[in-house]
This record gives C-alpha cells, sequence and structure tokens, in this order.
C-alpha cells in the first residue's frame, strides 16, 4: 500500500510515517496502532477506518470521526482463532469446526461472549460480537502484531464506503493520524452470519 498520492501535500502532512513503501508491512504502522491512532488502511474487502480493540478512547474516537450510531457495534478484525479469548468467547470444538468454513475470508461472525460488561465499549449494550478474519497475509501479519482492530468501513454514516484515500480523505480530513492508499478498492462489504440453534442466520448478504 502506497501513500496518499494526488492531494498528496496535504495526506502526506496527516500521514505520521511518511513511509514510501507498503504500510501494512511497516513495523511504525503497528506501533502508531498500539500507540492509539486511528487510520484508514485497504483490508481484503474494502477501506476500513482501523484502530485498537483494545483501547475505549479508541473505539469511541471512531464512533465520533464515523459520526455512528452509538448503538451499533464495530466489526473487529482478528489474526487467528486464538484471538477471540481475548474477548471471552468460548472456542469450543463445534465452534472451531464452524469458522473454518468461513476464515479466512470475507464473512463476519456474530458470536457470544463471556463477559459483556469488560467489553461494553464494543458491545455497546448487547452480549455479543461481530468478528472476521482477513485474507490476506500482509493484513493478518499486521493484525498479529497489533492484536484485533475494531475496522468499520471508511466513511461517514449512511454514506458510501470510500474507493479511494481521496475520497476517505474527504469524509474525515485532519481527524485520522494516517492514511494508507491501497489504490482503488471497489470491494463488497463482509457478509454478516449468526449461528442460532444449529441454523446460520445471515444478516448483511
Amino acid at each position: 500500500m502506497q501513500q496518499a498520492s494526488n492531494k498528496e501535500d496535504n495526506l502526506n502532512k496527516y500521514n505520521p510515517s511518511k513511509h514510501k513503501s507498503s504500510l501494512l508491512d511497516s513495523k511504525m504502522l503497528s506501533q502508531f496502532l498500539c500507540n492509539g491512532a486511528v487510520g484508514v488502511i485497504e483490508t481484503d474487502t474494502i477501506y476500513g477506518l482501523v484502530g485498537s480493540a483494545f483501547y475505549p478512547d479508541v473505539v469511541n474516537r471512531i464512533y465520533q470521526i464515523k459520526h455512528r450510531n452509538i448503538n451499533k457495534p464495530f466489526i473487529i478484525l482478528i489474526s487467528d482463532v486464538e484471538q477471540l479469548k481475548y474477548f471471552g468467547v468460548d472456542v469450543t470444538k463445534d465452534l472451531l469446526r464452524q469458522v473454518r468454513e468461513y476464515w479466512p475470508g470475507p464473512y463476519s461472525l456474530i458470536l457470544p461472549i463471556d463477559n459483556p460488561e469488560k467489553f461494553e465499549y464494543l458491545t455497546r449494550g448487547g452480549n455479543k460480537l461481530c468478528f472476521r478474519m482477513p485474507n490476506v497475509l500482509a493484513l493478518l501479519e499486521l493484525l498479529d502484531a497489533t492484536g484485533p482492530l475494531v475496522a468499520p468501513s471508511a466513511n461517514l454514516e449512511s454514506y458510501e464506503p470510500a474507493t479511494t484515500i481521496q475520497e476517505a480523505y474527504e469524509y474525515f480530513g485532519e481527524k485520522v493520524d494516517f492514511y494508507c492508499d491501497g489504490g482503488t478498492v471497489k470491494g463488497k462489504a463482509s457478509k454478516i452470519i449468526e449461528f442460532v440453534d444449529g441454523k446460520i442466520i445471515e444478516l448483511r448478504s
């Protein structure tokens, strides 16, 4: 992912890394995210507005930047199933069998957690969270380094997802800490599914 171009002077001003090669491979990027930065990166589906899922202040900041409905939880990107345990997901053999059918890939799975009070800043009052394991090596390696990231689409609430860094910049301007340019990204948002009584319920296709 290259640094943002066309509006380069403005975009580079707000990109703290000043890095010229793939930012997803950058140790500096993982350090920014681990230290609480919020930015726009390409995922394997669409551009995402990302930040650490471990920091309530970061999550709340993303809600403010997106003008997001505060009752709508974010999708959380993970690098492996073990990271589900951070959030109190009971990783059973049945669950492992189920998620292998969908991960890695463009499917976000809603799963119950054991300690929703601890993660109320993520659950927004519920007792479930939505997780996805992306299907691109550089992003998985980034998630290994940073831990889980909240990753809603890069747009304001009710607007179309940004397909370029220029569009993302028009949405967010200086409100985010960095932009990683992956060119034009015209993928589809992930499908959201939930396992209910042994059945698969598709909540977003």
